[in-house]
């Protein structure tokens, strides 16, 4: 004999089937996820809003171009740069992250502030470095063997200052829409512990770029000092400031002139200049006549406003008296004291 069903198990069926057909009983509510929040380390805070770190993508992003072309042209092998990531972190962490075979590359700066910044630090993995001098030296560049643990010779250390020389050098060239500074490659560091040029504290900002080069590929960092990376926002924004306030004044001088211009202004002709003394000023009568000592061709002065500007003839137009403008007269220069 069939079972029969109950009312309450119909009741699910019919649930489960509206459901999509799940017949394990009545469904379950979701469970709420509780929201996940993001950790804030006060004890070194972000000193960089996204703005900044955008703008430095940017910049780099154009690095990744000249880079690539650099490479192509020096290596003859076609390559790939591109922007991985911006960070902001301390010093100590991208010094953890190296290990004891790693070799550094610093480079000086000059804003032209006569301040002293810290270096510029590059690091270009091994592998990808060793594949660079494999095809500088005629080989083909595809040994996948060489590690992190990699140590170079002294023949290989030389080659790579001169190889690292030229992506050090396009950094002034990338940067030049927002500041212009000299760039120097300074020496190759070939303990990272030992270098303490930074601070361990202080807030760095990681470039990462991946580069690959053929079969090989790798990555090039570039750590930027909180120090040096601050002088050079400090200059961009100023330069932004008097590019603005200079932009506010031609303005505000357009303005000025568009309400003014309107304006009713004053606008006299001096024949001449005569000087007499009071009797004669009061004996002056109908038909007395004055002797300007000028001749009678002598360029006449236009005032306006009390403020002698051009010098001009005296004629007729339209059978009126009028003034000819012929020269500006200039305002003297003042003495300066030495």
């Amino acid at each position: 004999m069939a079972d029969v069903l109950s009312q309450s198990q119909i009741d699910a069926l019919l649930n489960s089937m509206q459901n999509g057909g799940d017949t394990g009983g009545a469904p379950e509510e979701p469970k709420k996820t509780e929201k996940e929040h993001r950790k804030y380390d006060f004890y070194s805070p972000k000193k960089y809003t996204k703005d900044k770190l955008k703008m430095l993508q940017s910049i780099y992003d154009n690095y990744c171009r000249v880079a690539a072309s650099q490479i192509n042209g020096l290596f003859r092998v076609a390559s790939e740069v591109e922007v991985m990531g911006v960070e902001e972190q301390r010093y100590y962490e991208f010094g953890n992250a190296l290990h004891e075979s790693d070799v550094l590359t610093l480079a000086n700066v000059d804003l032209h502030d006569n301040v002293n910044n810290p270096p510029m630090v590059f690091h270009i993995a091994p592998a990808l470095m060793g594949a660079m001098i494999d095809r500088m030296l005629g080989g083909t560049g595809t040994d996948l063997s060489i590690d992190i643990a990699y140590t170079y010779t002294s023949i290989e250390l030389e080659l790579y200052a001169k190889i690292i020389r030229y992506l050090v050098a396009i950094t002034s060239d990338v940067w030049a829409n927002y500041i212009d500074f000299d760039i120097h490659f300074e020496r190759i560091e070939e303990n990272p512990s030992m270098f303490q040029g930074i601070s361990v504290d202080e807030t760095v900002v990681i470039v990462m770029l991946k580069l690959q080069m053929g079969e090989i590929e790798g990555i090039l960092d570039i750590c930027i000092p909180g120090t040096l990376l601050s002088n050079i926002f400090e200059i961009i924004d100023k330069t932004k400031h008097l590019a603005n306030k200079g932009q506010a004044i031609h303005n505000n001088y357009d303005d000025i002139m568009e309400s003014i211009k309107e304006s009713k202004m004053n606008v006299m002709a001096q024949l001449g200049v005569a000087k007499l003394n009071l009797d004669d000023v009061y004996n002056l009568h109908i038909g007395d006549v004055i002797d300007l000592n000028k001749p009678q061709n002598s360029p006449i002065s236009l005032y306006i406003e009390g403020q002698p500007w051009f010098n001009g003839q005296l004629g007729v137009h339209n059978k009126n008296v009028a003034v000819k403008i012929e020269n500006r007269i200039l305002e003297p220069k003042k003495d300066v004291a030495v």
